[in-house]
């Protein structure tokens, strides 16, 4: 044998050594120095695929393994390959690269590999080259895997799990290539037990892709955009100047008076774009996309069933799949990139007045996640007229409480107005003028001008969905998403699986009943199941407990509702028996605080719990698509967890005090408990401390704990158990990781869907009660302030790169936004009519006010009860607690007095206010539904220099067709003249060239068809 030779030998192919075996090292296969149980037949092999290259273009030296081990070397190979080069993981920019340093990591694939601990393993980086990438077949491995070194084991245990999923990654991998990616493994990394293959997608795959995926892309052609004129473009300057300092300095956000002409890309039509600089042409977050959709389309077939990338992800063949953040976004000597860029201008805390970087957002982030951000921008924007006018509000109560004629009657201990027990027994008589504290706040929230204020959060609340179309109108222009349709999603896995699955079920069926059924039918039954697909009798098991779980969650939050009530009135009996005069007093704030802060912790606990309810109902219900899965998992979360925040506010504002009865004839539950009354001053008060209690409790506990704790914690948990399993090779620790490592380290991106949700129900308490709490839109701005830059942190520090996702709008969030809109209205005119006394004060002011002014209201909603009338035990024990003996005692309603002949019965008065207030209801809701829907109306969608510049992308465009086809034209008109020139001249020719004259003429007009 020569001396350059390497004198190895393989092992049989029934003979697996591990998790690896198999595997190949550039040509080489690796094996245990005690060859024994290796036939001899097998001798030295040596892969002819790659044969043909010398080991040095491959990008790494064979190594003679023998050599190594006599020299003991076995742990520390990574410092032997290392030594090749001066700094390979500088060259590839730390795994941003390729190991050549020059083509670009456009995904990466993770995946878990066992070692066994009787083994020694070879672990290498190594490059897949263009020539052989391209000859790999689907039966071969990838080559760079770790090689299993068994030593002294007769017989190695054998993982057929973990060999069925490497059978799988390889196949997948092969077809992968054959699709035209090339693919680079690395093992050598500091996490151990986990690899990762790198993917390039070269040129021609992106252009091939991009014309798959019709993506718009720019063309050398570049157009004015339409300019203000006059006293416009002198206030657009004058804005401009204002608002320069808290605009980003970023590149993208600055105005723009020229725009490239975008045109969907095609292979045929390349010389319409600007191609001068290939590598930015497609940027990584384009090249991430069309990476994505050809793992999503290249599928496992060797295995039992067919397998894309989602399905392999959801088995465990691969653990992760993600594409690389750009670069490092702190520390010293980090380059400039985009994900830096938007920490500094976006990310940070220190930034929060100034505007987004919307466009940058999109650049990295895709159009999905930017609309998310545009949208919560445009949200935060139209808060601030919204809290303005909710302070201004707030302070006309402030400064009109002194002035409120009811509330001042409250307070007069003049009036000596003796109430009825709130409790039966073991309450006794108090005076009215004790509630004086909760009727002067009351009137902060109870005033004429709360009805201003919700018929102008009615018209805010359409004005900012027109507000936003049109917004949403521009980013599609700017983003060149006008002629984007979305077009049908691939399969999901478990769709495919439950398919699957029925098809092997009705072919189980068939043979069962045709054993003897001739081949080629068979063939055909089985072209007939592949196209077989899930119908509603397949799903109406599913549907079934999706209605019957979405029921039992609904009665399950009104169960624990039902509790807090029940809570509330023990815990009011209780503390009533208290003997200190001041615990008595304080009854009332005591129980509504303590109930509020119960039904929040409840509230929040059950958010998340109703969260995975309803991904568990989902996923039952196998939908087709991802699109399929998220409107149905979005529509399900929200209305458990709508139901869940709003159950609690619901009572407060419509059923506490309704159904209470009368001193004497009391409504009781489990006949113990008496239902709880409202305050003299009326629920509102009570209504407003339940909707802020909950609302920023619930805005803080989830922004602090679950949006900062919890991502933190897992981040550390996640640490730490990498820190258990890494070496303790002390070069190994201090080695930089590489891009890939730090990534895979981070929080998998989990969608916008809780992003969204959080910000809807907060959209929710802005607008359907807001009659009740003028200050909350002012909250919901200080919260959202804080929310774009907590989210914006996590994007950018916290979370995995997302696969960019093109979208031209919002989705279902936008019927929802409308929805909620809509029934925003109906609960106002509901909330001021029947919760607040604003009715009950105009049908006295004008019915029965004897001065034309509130002197005489408090006591014209209260009647009277003769305490004699009082049932049997339900008599206050200290009767003499006022120090008088009480006759007749006062109770808040319109009921007959006890000397009328209908005594307690309802009074005419109330059916005159109940009128007066189902009349406001209707009237209050129709007039502000047509004002929503003139703004609406009035407000075109698109604006129009958008529109403008949308019709004049047309028009160019068809003008440079019209201009390549007259140029075509114009070619083949020359290439006609120079033909019939070349013919006259061979026609000239003397007879001596006759003989070659008709091969003469045939080269002639050939010429034409060569060019």
């Amino acid at each position: 044998m020569e001396k350059d030779e390497i004198h190895l030998r393989t092992l049989p192919a029934a003979a697996p050594w591990g998790p690896h075996a198999g595997s190949e090292f550039h040509g080489v296969d690796f094996v245990p120095e005690d060859l024994s149980e290796a036939p001899e037949e097998a001798g030295m092999r040596v892969n002819k695929k790659y044969s043909c290259l010398p080991a040095e273009e491959k990008g790494i030296h064979i190594i003679n393994i023998r050599a190594i081990e006599d020299i003991g070397y076995d742990q520390h190979e990574s410092t032997l390959l290392n030594s090749l080069s001066k700094n390979p993981d500088a060259d590839c920019k730390y795994g941003l690269y390729f190991r050549d340093g020059k083509r670009k990591v456009d995904y990466i694939l993770v995946y878990h590999y066992k070692k066994s601990s009787a083994g020694r393993t070879l672990t290498r980086r190594v490059h897949h080259n263009d020539s052989s990438a391209r000859s790999t077949k689907q039966d071969q491995p990838l080559p760079g895997k770790g090689v299993q070194l068994e030593m002294g084991e007769s017989e190695p245990h054998v993982d057929y799990h973990e060999d069925d999923k490497r059978f799988r990654r390889e196949e997948y991998e092969g077809n992968l290539v054959e699709a035209g990616l090339e693919l680079e493994r690395d093992e050598d990394t500091k996490i151990h037990g986990i690899g990762f293959v790198k993917i390039h997608a070269p040129w021609n795959v992106l252009c091939r892709e991009a014309e798959f995926l019709k993506l718009k892309m720019p063309t050398k052609k570049m157009y004015q955009i339409n300019q203000t004129h006059g006293l416009l473009k002198k206030i657009n300057s004058v804005i401009q100047k204002i608002t320069e300092p808290i605009q980003p300095k970023v590149a993208e956000h600055k105005p723009q008076t020229v725009k490239r002409l975008s045109y969907p890309f095609s292979r045929e039509k390349q010389h319409l774009f600007d191609l001068s600089d290939r590598d930015s042409f497609f940027d990584s977050k384009t090249r991430s996309t069309i990476v994505y959709e050809i793992l999503k389309r290249t599928t496992c077939t060797k295995a039992k069933y067919s397998m894309g990338i989602t399905s392999l992800l959801a088995n465990g063949v691969y653990s992760a799949a993600y594409p690389l953040h750009d670069g490092d976004y702190e520390g010293e000597n980090v380059e400039p990139n985009d994900r830096k860029l938007l920490c500094e201008e976006w990310a940070s805390y220190g930034v929060f007045y100034k505007y987004q970087p919307i466009d940058l957002v999109r650049k990295y982030f895709g159009e999905k996640i930017g609309l998310y951000f545009a949208w919560l921008g445009v949200y935060t924007q139209m808060l601030i007229p919204a809290s303005i006018v909710g302070i201004i509000v707030f302070l006309y109560g402030c400064a009109t409480v002194d002035e409120n004629i009811p509330s001042m009657e409250m307070c007069d201990q003049r009036n000596n107005i003796t109430m009825c027990p709130l409790c039966d027994r073991t309450c006794s008589y108090w005076k009215m003028s004790s509630a004086c504290a909760t009727a002067r706040a009351s009137h902060l929230f109870d005033n004429p001008a709360t009805v201003f204020f919700s018929v102008f959060m009615a018209l805010w609340a359409a004005t900012f969905m027109e507000h936003w179309k049109r917004k949403q109108m521009r980013l599609n222009y700017r983003w060149d998403l006008t002629g984007f349709e979305e077009e049908e999603d691939h399969p999901r896995a478990e769709y495919e699986a439950k398919v699957l699955e029925k098809s092997l079920r009705k072919e189980h069926k068939h043979k069962e009943k045709h054993r003897y059924f001739p081949e080629e039918t068979a063939n055909k039954w089985r072209k007939r199941t592949d196209k077989e697909k899930l119908t509603w009798k397949d799903r109406f098991p599913a549907y079934l407990t999706n209605f019957v779980g979405i029921i039992f969650m609904v009665g399950l939050t009104f169960a624990i509702v039902f509790g807090v009530i029940i809570y509330r009135i023990s815990t009011a009996a209780a503390l009533a028996i208290s003997s200190t005069p001041s615990g008595r007093s304080s009854v009332r704030v005591t129980v509504t605080a303590t109930a509020v802060i119960i039904n929040l912790v409840v509230i929040i606990i059950l958010d998340e719990v109703y969260g995975c309810i309803a991904r568990w109902l989902t996923q039952i219900e196998v939908p087709k698509t991802d699109k399929n899965f998220e409107e149905r998992l979005i529509f399900k979360a929200f209305l458990l967890k709508f139901v869940n925040a709003y159950t609690p506010i619901f009572y407060v504002a419509f059923f506490k005090g309704r159904f209470v009865g009368r001193p004497g004839d009391y409504v009781y539950i489990f006949h113990s408990f008496r239902m709880e009354e409202c305050a003299p001053g009326g629920c509102l008060m009570e209504l407003c401390i339940q909707l802020s209690i909950i609302m920023l409790g619930k805005q803080l506990i989830q922004n602090n704990l679950f949006e900062i704790g919890i991502p933190k914690m897992k981040k550390f948990i996640r640490y730490m158990k990498l820190k258990r399993r890494r070496s303790l090779d002390h070069e190994e620790h201090m080695k930089k990781k590489q891009r890939y490592e730090v990534d895979y380290n981070l929080e998998p991106f989990a969608g916008l869907t809780p992003e969204y949700m959080e910000m809807i129900i907060q959209f929710g308490f802005v607008t359907l009660f807001v009659a009740s709490f003028p200050l909350a839109p002012l909250f919901a701005l200080l919260n959202n302030i804080i929310e774009i830059r907590l989210d914006a942190k996590k994007f950018v520090t916290e979370l995995r790169r997302p696969v960019a996702v093109r979208a031209k709008d919002i989705g279902i969030w936008y019927n929802i936004l409308r929805g909620i809109g809509k029934l925003a209205v109906i609960i106002n005119a509901f909330v001021i009519s029947f919760t607040s006394d604003f009715i009950p004060r105009l049908v006295y002011l004008y019915m029965y006010s004897e001065n034309g002014t509130m002197h005489g209201f408090v006591n014209h909603t209260l009647s009277s009860f003769n305490v004699s009338d009082f049932q049997a035990g339900t008599a206050p024990n200290d009767p003499m607690d006022l120090g008088y003996e009480v006759q007749i005692c006062r109770y808040k309603d319109y009921r007959e007095p006890p000397w009328s002949e209908n005594k307690y019965d309802i009074s005419k008065d109330f059916w005159a206010v109940l009128a007066a207030r189902l009349a406001f209801v209707i009237v209050f809701q129709n007039l502000v539904m047509f004002m929503s829907d003139f703004v609406d109306w009035i407000i075109p969608d698109i604006p129009k220099d958008i529109s403008q510049q949308i019709h004049k992308e047309k028009v160019l465009m068809v003008e440079v067709f019209m201009r390549e086809e007259q140029g075509k034209l114009q070619m083949l008109e020359t290439w006609k003249d120079k033909d019939k020139k070349k013919g006259e001249n061979c026609n000239n020719h003397s007879p001596r060239l006759s003989r070659s004259h008709s091969g003469s003429l045939s080269s002639c007009h050939s010429y034409p068809l060569d060019v």
